[in-house]
Protein backbone atom coordinates (compact mmCIF):
# COMPACT_ATOMS: atom_id res chain seq x y z
CA UNK A 1 0.00 0.00 0.00
CA UNK A 2 1.41 3.36 -1.05
CA UNK A 3 1.37 6.17 1.56
CA UNK A 4 2.28 9.82 1.10
CA UNK A 5 4.84 11.17 3.59
CA UNK A 6 3.98 14.80 4.32
CA UNK A 7 5.72 17.63 6.12
CA UNK A 8 4.19 18.40 9.54
CA UNK A 9 1.56 21.09 9.94
CA UNK A 10 3.49 24.27 10.73
CA UNK A 11 2.03 26.88 13.12
CA UNK A 12 0.97 30.27 11.73
CA UNK A 13 4.26 31.86 12.78
CA UNK A 14 6.26 29.45 10.57
CA UNK A 15 5.91 29.91 6.81
CA UNK A 16 7.97 26.95 5.61
CA UNK A 17 10.79 24.56 6.45
CA UNK A 18 13.91 23.02 4.94
CA UNK A 19 14.73 19.33 4.52
CA UNK A 20 17.75 18.92 6.81
CA UNK A 21 18.63 15.21 6.76
CA UNK A 22 17.16 12.09 5.20
CA UNK A 23 17.92 9.27 7.64
CA UNK A 24 16.46 6.66 5.27
CA UNK A 25 17.04 6.30 1.55
CA UNK A 26 14.78 4.84 -1.20
CA UNK A 27 14.60 1.05 -0.92
CA UNK A 28 15.81 1.00 2.68
CA UNK A 29 13.74 -0.84 5.28
CA UNK A 30 11.92 1.27 7.89
CA UNK A 31 10.16 0.23 11.08
CA UNK A 32 6.98 1.91 12.30
CA UNK A 33 7.74 5.19 14.13
CA UNK A 34 11.40 5.09 13.05
CA UNK A 35 12.89 8.51 12.23
CA UNK A 36 13.18 9.01 8.48
CA UNK A 37 13.73 12.74 7.96
CA UNK A 38 14.48 15.96 9.87
CA UNK A 39 12.83 19.21 8.76
CA UNK A 40 14.40 22.42 10.03
CA UNK A 41 12.24 25.52 10.58
CA UNK A 42 13.07 28.97 11.86
CA UNK A 43 12.56 27.77 15.44
CA UNK A 44 13.01 24.02 15.82
CA UNK A 45 13.91 20.85 13.98
CA UNK A 46 10.85 18.67 13.38
CA UNK A 47 11.11 14.90 13.06
CA UNK A 48 9.03 12.84 10.62
CA UNK A 49 8.72 9.11 11.36
CA UNK A 50 7.66 6.11 9.31
CA UNK A 51 3.87 5.52 9.50
CA UNK A 52 4.25 1.70 9.31
CA UNK A 53 6.80 -1.00 8.57
CA UNK A 54 7.91 -0.69 4.95
CA UNK A 55 10.30 1.15 2.64
CA UNK A 56 10.76 4.61 1.17
CA UNK A 57 9.61 4.26 -2.44
CA UNK A 58 10.59 7.70 -3.67
CA UNK A 59 12.02 10.92 -2.22
CA UNK A 60 10.31 13.97 -3.71
CA UNK A 61 12.15 16.65 -1.72
CA UNK A 62 15.92 16.40 -1.33
CA UNK A 63 18.10 17.77 1.43
CA UNK A 64 18.17 21.57 1.30
CA UNK A 65 14.80 21.85 -0.45
CA UNK A 66 12.14 24.16 0.97
CA UNK A 67 8.82 22.56 1.95
CA UNK A 68 5.46 24.00 2.95
CA UNK A 69 3.10 22.86 5.65
CA UNK A 70 1.60 19.42 4.85
CA UNK A 71 3.48 19.22 1.53
CA UNK A 72 4.20 15.71 0.22
CA UNK A 73 7.94 15.02 0.54
CA UNK A 74 8.15 11.29 -0.18
CA UNK A 75 6.20 8.17 -1.07
CA UNK A 76 6.18 5.16 1.24
CA UNK A 77 5.34 1.51 0.55
CA UNK A 78 3.81 -0.06 3.65
CA UNK A 79 4.66 -3.70 4.26
CA UNK A 80 7.30 -3.84 1.53
CA UNK A 81 10.67 -5.42 2.27
CA UNK A 82 13.80 -3.35 1.73
CA UNK A 83 17.52 -3.33 2.29
CA UNK A 84 18.52 -3.62 5.91
CA UNK A 85 21.76 -1.67 5.54
CA UNK A 86 21.80 1.46 7.68
CA UNK A 87 21.60 4.87 6.09
CA UNK A 88 25.13 5.58 7.22
CA UNK A 89 26.43 3.02 4.73
CA UNK A 90 25.18 5.11 1.84
CA UNK A 91 26.53 8.29 3.36
CA UNK A 92 29.91 6.66 3.91
CA UNK A 93 30.62 6.66 0.18
CA UNK A 94 30.14 10.41 0.03
CA UNK A 95 32.73 12.74 1.55
CA UNK A 96 31.40 15.02 4.28
CA UNK A 97 31.94 18.12 2.18
CA UNK A 98 29.88 16.72 -0.74
CA UNK A 99 27.03 15.08 1.19
CA UNK A 100 24.83 18.17 1.08
CA UNK A 101 24.85 18.33 -2.74
CA UNK A 102 24.26 14.66 -3.59
CA UNK A 103 20.68 13.55 -4.22
CA UNK A 104 19.33 10.32 -2.67
CA UNK A 105 19.33 8.35 -5.95
CA UNK A 106 22.82 9.57 -6.83
CA UNK A 107 24.10 8.71 -3.37
CA UNK A 108 22.77 5.17 -3.72
CA UNK A 109 24.58 4.71 -7.06
CA UNK A 110 27.81 6.12 -5.63
CA UNK A 111 27.65 3.68 -2.71
CA UNK A 112 26.83 0.65 -4.87
CA UNK A 113 29.72 1.35 -7.24
CA UNK A 114 32.20 2.61 -4.64
CA UNK A 115 32.77 5.94 -6.43
CA UNK A 116 34.42 9.15 -5.25
CA UNK A 117 31.77 11.87 -5.28
CA UNK A 118 34.40 14.65 -5.26
CA UNK A 119 35.40 13.62 -8.81
CA UNK A 120 31.86 13.86 -10.20
CA UNK A 121 30.81 17.13 -11.83
CA UNK A 122 27.32 18.13 -10.71
CA UNK A 123 24.82 19.66 -13.14
CA UNK A 124 21.91 19.95 -10.72
CA UNK A 125 20.71 22.90 -8.68
CA UNK A 126 23.60 24.76 -7.00
CA UNK A 127 26.04 22.24 -8.44
CA UNK A 128 24.16 19.27 -7.01
CA UNK A 129 25.02 15.78 -8.24
CA UNK A 130 22.12 13.97 -9.93
CA UNK A 131 21.64 10.33 -10.83
CA UNK A 132 22.40 11.14 -14.48
CA UNK A 133 25.69 12.78 -13.47
CA UNK A 134 26.77 9.57 -11.74
CA UNK A 135 25.72 7.43 -14.72
CA UNK A 136 27.64 9.66 -17.15
CA UNK A 137 30.66 9.52 -14.84
CA UNK A 138 30.53 5.72 -14.87
CA UNK A 139 30.20 5.63 -18.67
CA UNK A 140 33.36 7.69 -18.97
CA UNK A 141 35.34 4.78 -17.52
CA UNK A 142 35.63 6.05 -13.96
CA UNK A 143 37.37 3.80 -11.48
CA UNK A 144 36.06 2.96 -8.00
CA UNK A 145 37.41 5.03 -5.12
CA UNK A 146 40.16 3.31 -3.11
CA UNK A 147 39.05 1.60 0.09
CA UNK A 148 41.11 3.94 2.24
CA UNK A 149 39.31 6.98 0.79
CA UNK A 150 35.93 5.40 1.45
CA UNK A 151 36.85 4.70 5.06
CA UNK A 152 38.14 8.20 5.57
CA UNK A 153 35.02 9.77 4.12
CA UNK A 154 32.85 7.98 6.65
CA UNK A 155 34.63 9.66 9.54
CA UNK A 156 33.31 13.01 10.77
CA UNK A 157 35.06 16.10 9.48
CA UNK A 158 37.86 17.12 11.88
CA UNK A 159 37.57 20.42 13.71
CA UNK A 160 41.16 21.33 12.88
CA UNK A 161 43.54 20.61 9.99
CA UNK A 162 44.47 16.90 9.71
CA UNK A 163 47.92 15.86 10.84
CA UNK A 164 48.96 14.94 7.29
CA UNK A 165 48.33 18.44 5.91
CA UNK A 166 51.63 19.87 4.59
CA UNK A 167 53.26 22.43 6.81
CA UNK A 168 52.19 25.94 5.87
CA UNK A 169 48.97 24.90 4.11
CA UNK A 170 45.99 26.99 5.28
CA UNK A 171 42.85 24.87 5.37
CA UNK A 172 39.39 26.39 5.08
CA UNK A 173 35.96 24.82 5.20
CA UNK A 174 32.80 26.56 3.99
CA UNK A 175 29.45 25.30 5.26
CA UNK A 176 26.04 26.94 4.83
CA UNK A 177 24.49 28.53 7.91
CA UNK A 178 21.60 26.45 9.22
CA UNK A 179 18.14 27.91 8.96
CA UNK A 180 17.81 28.06 12.74
CA UNK A 181 21.14 29.85 13.24
CA UNK A 182 20.35 32.29 10.43
CA UNK A 183 17.05 33.14 12.11
CA UNK A 184 18.75 33.62 15.47
CA UNK A 185 21.29 35.96 13.87
CA UNK A 186 18.55 37.95 12.14
CA UNK A 187 16.53 38.36 15.34
CA UNK A 188 19.56 39.45 17.37
CA UNK A 189 20.47 42.11 14.81
CA UNK A 190 16.86 43.32 14.67
CA UNK A 191 16.77 43.56 18.47
CA UNK A 192 19.78 45.86 18.47
CA UNK A 193 18.50 47.97 15.58
CA UNK A 194 14.87 48.37 16.69
CA UNK A 195 15.14 48.70 20.48
CA UNK A 196 16.64 51.45 22.63
CA UNK A 197 18.68 48.83 24.47
CA UNK A 198 20.60 49.67 27.62
CA UNK A 199 22.24 47.41 30.23
CA UNK A 200 22.54 47.96 33.97
CA UNK A 201 24.83 45.87 36.18
CA UNK A 202 24.99 44.78 39.79
CA UNK A 203 26.57 42.00 41.81
CA UNK A 204 25.12 39.49 44.23
CA UNK A 205 26.64 37.63 47.15
CA UNK A 206 25.83 33.98 46.43
CA UNK A 207 26.93 32.71 49.85
CA UNK A 208 23.39 32.55 51.39
CA UNK A 209 22.00 30.57 48.44
CA UNK A 210 25.05 28.31 48.32
CA UNK A 211 24.80 27.54 52.05
CA UNK A 212 21.07 26.86 51.75
CA UNK A 213 21.68 24.57 48.78
CA UNK A 214 24.51 22.74 50.57
CA UNK A 215 22.34 22.19 53.64
CA UNK A 216 19.29 20.82 51.86
CA UNK A 217 20.44 19.47 48.46
CA UNK A 218 20.50 15.80 49.56
CA UNK A 219 17.11 16.00 51.26
CA UNK A 220 15.71 17.97 48.32
CA UNK A 221 16.87 15.34 45.82
CA UNK A 222 15.49 12.52 47.95
CA UNK A 223 12.15 14.26 48.52
CA UNK A 224 11.62 15.22 44.88
CA UNK A 225 12.45 11.90 43.18
CA UNK A 226 16.00 12.65 42.09
CA UNK A 227 15.50 16.30 41.07
CA UNK A 228 18.66 18.19 41.90
CA UNK A 229 18.62 21.60 43.55
CA UNK A 230 20.54 24.08 41.42
CA UNK A 231 20.92 27.84 41.33
CA UNK A 232 18.58 28.46 38.39
CA UNK A 233 15.42 27.86 40.38
CA UNK A 234 16.39 30.58 42.89
CA UNK A 235 16.93 33.06 40.05
CA UNK A 236 13.63 32.13 38.41
CA UNK A 237 11.71 32.59 41.66
CA UNK A 238 13.53 35.84 42.47
CA UNK A 239 12.82 37.15 38.96
CA UNK A 240 9.16 36.16 39.31
CA UNK A 241 8.77 38.20 42.51
CA UNK A 242 10.59 41.15 40.95
CA UNK A 243 8.42 40.99 37.82
CA UNK A 244 5.30 41.24 39.97
CA UNK A 245 6.65 44.41 41.58
CA UNK A 246 7.75 45.96 38.27
CA UNK A 247 5.14 45.04 35.61
CA UNK A 248 6.86 47.14 32.92
CA UNK A 249 9.78 44.70 32.93
CA UNK A 250 7.27 41.89 32.34
CA UNK A 251 5.60 43.72 29.45
CA UNK A 252 6.13 43.66 25.69
CA UNK A 253 5.85 46.14 22.84
CA UNK A 254 3.44 45.52 19.96
CA UNK A 255 3.74 48.34 17.43
CA UNK A 256 2.75 51.48 19.33
CA UNK A 257 1.04 49.50 22.08
CA UNK A 258 2.52 48.41 25.40
CA UNK A 259 1.15 45.01 26.47
CA UNK A 260 1.20 44.31 30.21
CA UNK A 261 1.02 40.62 31.11
CA UNK A 262 -0.78 39.47 34.25
CA UNK A 263 1.35 36.33 34.44
CA UNK A 264 5.03 35.43 34.45
CA UNK A 265 6.31 33.14 31.67
CA UNK A 266 10.09 33.05 31.92
CA UNK A 267 12.24 31.79 29.06
CA UNK A 268 15.49 30.01 29.91
CA UNK A 269 18.21 30.12 27.25
CA UNK A 270 19.51 26.64 26.38
CA UNK A 271 22.64 26.11 24.28
CA UNK A 272 22.37 23.26 21.75
CA UNK A 273 24.41 22.01 18.80
CA UNK A 274 21.89 23.66 16.48
CA UNK A 275 22.05 27.03 18.22
CA UNK A 276 20.55 28.94 21.12
CA UNK A 277 16.97 28.03 22.03
CA UNK A 278 14.72 29.62 24.64
CA UNK A 279 12.06 27.24 26.00
CA UNK A 280 9.55 28.88 28.33
CA UNK A 281 8.56 28.08 31.92
CA UNK A 282 4.81 28.81 32.17
CA UNK A 283 3.22 30.54 35.18
CA UNK A 284 6.38 30.52 37.28
CA UNK A 285 4.51 32.13 40.16
CA UNK A 286 2.70 28.81 40.65
CA UNK A 287 5.83 26.66 40.27
CA UNK A 288 7.86 25.29 43.17
CA UNK A 289 11.66 25.17 43.15
CA UNK A 290 11.42 21.45 42.32
CA UNK A 291 9.04 22.17 39.41
CA UNK A 292 11.46 24.73 38.00
CA UNK A 293 14.52 22.48 38.35
CA UNK A 294 12.85 19.41 36.82
CA UNK A 295 11.41 21.39 33.92
CA UNK A 296 14.75 23.07 33.13
CA UNK A 297 16.52 19.68 33.28
CA UNK A 298 13.95 18.31 30.82
CA UNK A 299 14.44 21.32 28.52
CA UNK A 300 18.20 20.78 28.54
CA UNK A 301 17.90 17.08 27.76
CA UNK A 302 15.43 17.56 24.93
CA UNK A 303 17.44 20.49 23.59
CA UNK A 304 20.56 18.32 23.27
CA UNK A 305 18.50 15.60 21.57
CA UNK A 306 16.86 18.10 19.19
CA UNK A 307 13.39 17.31 20.55
CA UNK A 308 12.24 20.71 21.78
CA UNK A 309 8.93 21.55 20.13
CA UNK A 310 7.53 24.86 18.93
CA UNK A 311 5.05 24.93 21.79
CA UNK A 312 7.96 24.88 24.23
CA UNK A 313 9.31 28.15 22.83
CA UNK A 314 6.17 30.12 22.06
CA UNK A 315 5.51 33.24 24.11
CA UNK A 316 7.50 34.22 27.15
CA UNK A 317 7.40 37.54 29.00
CA UNK A 318 10.99 37.62 30.33
CA UNK A 319 14.22 35.72 29.67
CA UNK A 320 17.15 34.51 31.78
CA UNK A 321 20.44 33.50 30.19
CA UNK A 322 23.33 31.93 32.08
CA UNK A 323 26.73 32.49 30.50
CA UNK A 324 28.37 31.50 33.75
CA UNK A 325 28.13 27.80 32.90
CA UNK A 326 30.73 28.49 30.18
CA UNK A 327 32.91 30.66 32.43
CA UNK A 328 31.68 34.13 31.43
CA UNK A 329 32.45 36.70 34.12
CA UNK A 330 30.58 39.60 32.51
CA UNK A 331 28.47 40.07 29.40
CA UNK A 332 25.74 42.21 27.86
CA UNK A 333 22.76 40.00 26.94
CA UNK A 334 20.70 40.95 23.89
CA UNK A 335 16.91 41.33 24.14
CA UNK A 336 14.59 38.56 23.01
CA UNK A 337 11.86 40.50 21.10
CA UNK A 338 9.10 41.38 21.73
CA UNK A 339 10.15 41.12 25.39
CA UNK A 340 11.51 44.28 26.96
CA UNK A 341 14.14 42.85 29.32
CA UNK A 342 16.57 39.95 29.78
CA UNK A 343 18.63 38.94 32.82
CA UNK A 344 22.19 37.70 32.40
CA UNK A 345 23.76 35.40 35.01
CA UNK A 346 27.51 34.87 35.16
CA UNK A 347 30.29 32.88 36.78
CA UNK A 348 30.47 32.70 40.57
CA UNK A 349 33.92 33.89 41.58
CA UNK A 350 35.43 34.49 45.01
CA UNK A 351 36.47 38.13 45.50
CA UNK A 352 37.58 40.24 48.47
CA UNK A 353 34.61 42.33 49.62
CA UNK A 354 34.28 44.97 52.35
CA UNK A 355 31.70 43.80 54.94
CA UNK A 356 31.10 45.95 58.04
CA UNK A 357 34.56 47.46 57.75
CA UNK A 358 36.25 44.07 57.32
CA UNK A 359 37.55 42.36 54.19
CA UNK A 360 35.90 39.00 53.50
CA UNK A 361 36.33 36.55 50.63
CA UNK A 362 32.84 35.98 49.23
CA UNK A 363 31.44 34.06 46.21
CA UNK A 364 30.18 36.89 44.02
CA UNK A 365 28.28 36.93 40.73
CA UNK A 366 27.83 39.83 38.36
CA UNK A 367 24.27 40.34 37.14
CA UNK A 368 23.33 42.19 33.94
CA UNK A 369 19.88 43.42 32.98
CA UNK A 370 19.45 44.56 29.39
CA UNK A 371 16.21 46.46 28.83
CA UNK A 372 14.31 48.46 26.22
CA UNK A 373 14.38 52.11 27.30
CA UNK A 374 11.27 52.80 25.22
CA UNK A 375 9.30 50.78 27.76
CA UNK A 376 11.37 50.79 30.92
CA UNK A 377 12.92 53.79 32.66
CA UNK A 378 16.38 53.52 34.16
CA UNK A 379 14.98 53.83 37.68
CA UNK A 380 12.71 50.80 37.20
CA UNK A 381 15.49 48.73 35.66
CA UNK A 382 17.91 49.45 38.50
CA UNK A 383 15.29 48.81 41.17
CA UNK A 384 14.27 45.57 39.48
CA UNK A 385 17.86 44.30 39.51
CA UNK A 386 18.37 45.43 43.12
CA UNK A 387 15.21 43.51 44.09
CA UNK A 388 16.64 40.30 42.58
CA UNK A 389 19.92 40.93 44.41
CA UNK A 390 18.13 41.45 47.73
CA UNK A 391 16.01 38.32 47.34
CA UNK A 392 19.02 36.13 46.52
CA UNK A 393 21.08 37.50 49.39
CA UNK A 394 18.20 36.76 51.77
CA UNK A 395 16.31 33.77 50.25
CA UNK A 396 13.77 33.70 53.09
CA UNK A 397 12.25 36.84 51.59
CA UNK A 398 11.04 34.80 48.61
CA UNK A 399 9.08 32.52 50.94
CA UNK A 400 7.68 35.45 52.92
CA UNK A 401 7.10 37.55 49.77
CA UNK A 402 8.58 40.66 51.38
Amino acid sequence: MSIEIKAPTFPESVADGTIATWHKQPGEACSADELIVDIETDKVVLEVVAPEDGVIAEVLKGEGDTVLSDEVIAKFEAGAAGASAPAEAAAAAVPAGDADKVGPAARKLIEENNLDASQIAGTGKNGGITKEDVQNFMKSGAKPAPAAATTASAAPAPAAAPVNVPVGERVEKRVPMTRLRATIAKRLVEAQQNAAMLTTYNEVNMKPVMELRKQYKDLFEKTHNGTRLGFMSFFVKAATEALKKFPAVNASIDGNDMVYHGYQDIGVAVSTDRGLMVPVLRDTDAMSLADVESTIADFGKRGREGKLGMDDMQGGTFTITNGGVFGSLMSTPILNPPQTAILGMHKIQERPMAVNGQVEILPMMYLALSYDHRMIDGKEAVQFLVTIKDLLEDPARMLLEV
